[in-house]
């Protein structure tokens, strides 16, 4: 069942309209915007929860896409179906609509990430790019054809350049020749399309020629010289067969865009659906809102919630709860507290989940899908049919009794007010019973204490306050459910100056009954205020140890990195010993066989044997000692599974250490592996494969993430306006090289019109960049000259 525009507006949510349609990149977007009400069954109601959450993420990793300067072509399309010729602004236009339409398509083909709900629509989008390029190669601005646009077009063009060229040429000679004394100024002028000069009314007679017009002091003539009247005569016809050559082209294309009218039309609405469905995402990112659970079970629950039409640096969450354990909420407490707030936070965020939009609160919340939302906020007093206060509340009571369901909310403000204190309550608490009756959720808020010992009484009632601090007699705006709240007015009053003696005596009016049950809640907040404040100071002391406990991981950590690193100093360090004293050893043994050859003495030969056995004995007794790494063999058995490459991780067994492959194994099976900071070479029978990605996948998949995270924050245009051209190249470089990482192939050059300068600047680098494949002027829809348009390799 459709919800009346009176609680649309009650509530706030025609505001909430109005900043969506602000948002919308296109009129048609805005217009739906505008227009928006609550879906009328659950189904519709998630299919665009889902819509929104898509656009929401798909703007998140890519960018909102561009929908360019789309407007509704649906006349236009009907007067080409007539036959008509369409105006070049028409035809604009109509490319436009092709050109978004083609590149939502690469928007959403390029880079894919993930699948969506909206991909059917981004689908049923059919582009056009032959008839795109060709009106937007013909029509330069709505009165420029280009000479493009036809090659008769262009060779009339041609003609008429020359013929002008001509005419000015014969011109000249009137105004630098013998004839400049007769003329008033030497130029030359045109006067109904036709080329004149200007001659002196008296020499009227020595300029032979057609007379056009005379000034309005009748003291100068303009003449056409007989000279140039056979090649005027010429422009004027070719200037003829240009109008009829335009029409043509026009003609043409307007047959075109007839023949593929429904396609255009098609495509118009898909990209409005598209721009309004974007313009919701739009409106979530700005609230930092989230998808709303919508149950069909009857229960609200928001987790902080925030008024999305309170400023967000000065708004207060609340956590509010209906249907679960209760389905009555009483809310109690001080004027300006925020009671009324909290009920147009209920009924505006059960419009905003049932219309497809997300709600500014938590992961989690929850909304029930409602057939009606009726309330009754507001002083709708009317002079005009003698309403009171009381009367028009009533008028609002009778027409929710009436309306109500076990699939309604309902919402009272200052329900029973306006009337006698007694019968008031008494009203109040049979109409919440009428509701509850038809199984309704309800919220209302009251100052009545009949209606707070009610929902203490009542099963299934539950009683709500708005927080109050008297010492500084401003409202928290804090929501307390479970508790009932106190007015504060004789608080209130002391603290704004009303004498002791009138409020004593005003005490002493109020009953013992409603004095007891004030002191009672009293009491109750009291209490509940000092656990609030116990159970900050325990949240401070668990923040405060998990910061601590942070802080000592951190530094367990930093402590173990460095013992890491000092172990692999020495171990580094030992490994040079010893590779040094086998080396020296190595040496002298060298020089002292080659001593034995030349003293060709036995014995010296076996001293020196011994020698060279007690030496090599030695070092290996006291490798240990330089060499603290712990030495393990390879299993015999184990046999590398495939042949190594550079970027493996391997396993150095004598060192227990793992490195990653740089070189590949020489002749003698050395391979060259890094570990931390060391580059050695090892034996290949020292190394065990890891069976783990190795270094270039690991790099390829850290490009890969890279990758996507640019993909999700790039913009398809860089604005350069205000830069010199060094200053502009230096962005634009880093913004090629992010382009191609983020896989997109054309994007746009914002360098404003201005003198030109910026432009040519930056033409020049384009012209030497390896990364550009072709680069142009912007077309019309595109930025104009503004804007360059580059495609990249």
């Amino acid at each position: 069942m459709k919800i009346s525009n009176k609680t649309l507006k009650t509530l706030e949510f025609d505001k909430i309209r109005n900043i969506l349609a602000s948002l919308a990149p296109t009129a048609g977007a805005a217009a739906l915007a505008s227009e928006l009400t609550p879906a009328e069954n659950i189904d519709f109601a998630h299919r665009a929860q889902r819509r929104t959450t898509d656009a929401r993420r798909l703007a998140d990793a890519k960018g909102m896409p561009s929908f360019g300067g789309v407007v509704d072509l649906s006349g236009v399309c009907e007067r080409a179906d007539k036959g008509a010729t369409l105006t070049p602004r028409e035809l604009m236009d109509v490319a436009a609509v092709l050109r978004s339409s083609r590149m939502l398509k690469d928007y959403i083909r390029s880079n894919k990430l993930f699948d969506t709900v909206l991909d059917e629509i981004f689908e049923r989008l059919l582009p056009d790019k032959k008839l795109e390029e060709r009106i937007a190669r013909s029509i330069i601005s709505e009165d420029m054809i280009a000479d493009e646009a036809s090659p008769a077009l262009g060779d009339i063009r041609r003609k008429i350049r020359a013929t002008n060229s001509r005419i000015k040429d014969t011109l000249k000679t009137y105004v630098n020749g013998s004839y400049s004394k007769y003329l008033q100024e030497n130029i030359v002028t045109q006067r109904g399309g036709r080329y004149v000069v200007p001659v002196r009314a008296e020499c009227r007679n020595d300029v032979k020629g057609l007379i056009h017009d005379t000034s309005s002091s009748g003291a100068t003539i303009f003449v056409e010289p007989m000279a140039v009247v056979e090649a005027n005569n010429e422009l004027r016809m070719l200037e003829s067969k240009e109008a009829h050559e335009i029409e043509r082209v026009l003609m043409e294309m307007s047959a075109e865009v007839s023949a593929i009218a429904s396609q255009i039309l098609l495509n118009y609405e898909n990209i409005t659906e598209l721009a309004f469905i974007f313009a919701c995402a739009e409106l979530s990112r700005r609230m930092d809102a989230c998808e709303p659970i919508i149950c069909e079970d009857r229960r609200i629950e928001l987790k902080r919630a925030r008024h999305p039409l309170i400023d967000k640096a000065t708004v207060v969450p609340i956590n509010v709860a209906l249907g679960k354990d209760y389905d009555t909420l009483i809310i109690t407490g001080p004027n300006t507290g925020g009671k009324t707030v909290t009920l147009k936070t209920l009924g505006l965020f059960a419009l905003m989940a049932q219309s497809g939009l997300h709600i500014p609160a938590e992961d989690g919340s929850c909304v029930c899908f409602f057939e009606k939302i009726l309330v009754d906020l507001g002083d709708e007093q009317s002079i005009e049919q003698s309403l009171s206060t009381f009367s028009s509340h009533m008028v609002n009571i009778v027409s929710i009794i009436n309306e109500k369901n076990d699939r309604s909310l309902v919402l009272f403000d200052e329900l029973g007010a306006g009337t006698d204190p007694v019968e008031g309550a008494a009203l109040a608490v049979a109409v919440i019973e009428n509701v509850r009756d038809a199984g309704a959720l309800c919220a209302a808020t009251t100052h009545y204490t009949e209606l707070k010992a009610y929902a203490l009484d009542t099963e299934g009632v539950c009683n709500a306050s708005c927080e109050f601090d008297v010492e500084t007699l401003r409202p928290t705006y804090k929501l307390v459910i479970g508790a009932p709240g106190k007015s504060n007015a004789f608080a209130i009053s002391a603290k704004l100056g009303l004498p002791e003696h009138i409020i004593e005596r005003a005490e002493g009016y109020v009953s013992e009954e409603n004095k007891h049950f004030e002191n009672v809640i009293g009491e109750l907040e009291a209490s509940r205020y000092e656990m609030e404040r116990e159970l900050e100071r325990a949240r401070a002391v668990r923040e405060e140890c998990e910061r601590q406990r942070e802080e000592s991981e951190r530094e367990i950590r930093r402590k173990l990195d460095s013992a890491e690193k000092t172990l692999e100093s020495a171990r580094a360090k030992a490994q040079t010993m010893v590779e040094s004293a086998k080396a020296s050893s190595d040496f002298i043994m060298a020089q002292m066989d080659k001593v034995r050859r030349e003293r060709d003495s036995e014995r010296l030969g076996e001293e020196l044997d011994r020698a060279r056995r007690e030496l090599r004995e030695h070092i290996r007794n006291n490798e240990g000692k330089y060499n603290p790494v712990t030495e393990r063999k390879r299993d015999e058995k184990y046999v590398l599974p495939r042949v190594l490459k550079v970027g493996d991780e391997v396993l150095i067994v004598s060192l227990s250490r793992k490195a990653v492959v740089t070189d590949l194994p020489d002749k003698s099976g050395k391979v060259g592996v890094q570990a931390g900071i060391i580059r050695t070479k090892i034996d290949i029978s020292d190394l065990e494969l890891l069976e783990e990605e190795s270094v270039a996948e690991k790099f390829s998949r850290q490009r890969g993430a890279y990758k996507m995270t640019v993909s999700r924050d790039f913009r398809d245009e860089i604005d350069l306006r205000g830069k010199t051209g060094d200053e502009a190249w230096s962005a634009v470089d880093k913004y090629f090289d992010e382009a191609q990482l983020a896989g997109f192939s054309r994007v746009r050059l914002i360098h404003g019109k201005g003198t030109g300068a910026l432009k040519n600047a930056l033409w020049k680098y384009l012209k030497a960049d390896g990364r550009v494949a072709s680069f142009r002027i912007g077309a019309y829809g595109e930025g104009d000259g503004g804007v360059t348009v580059v495609e990249l390799k």
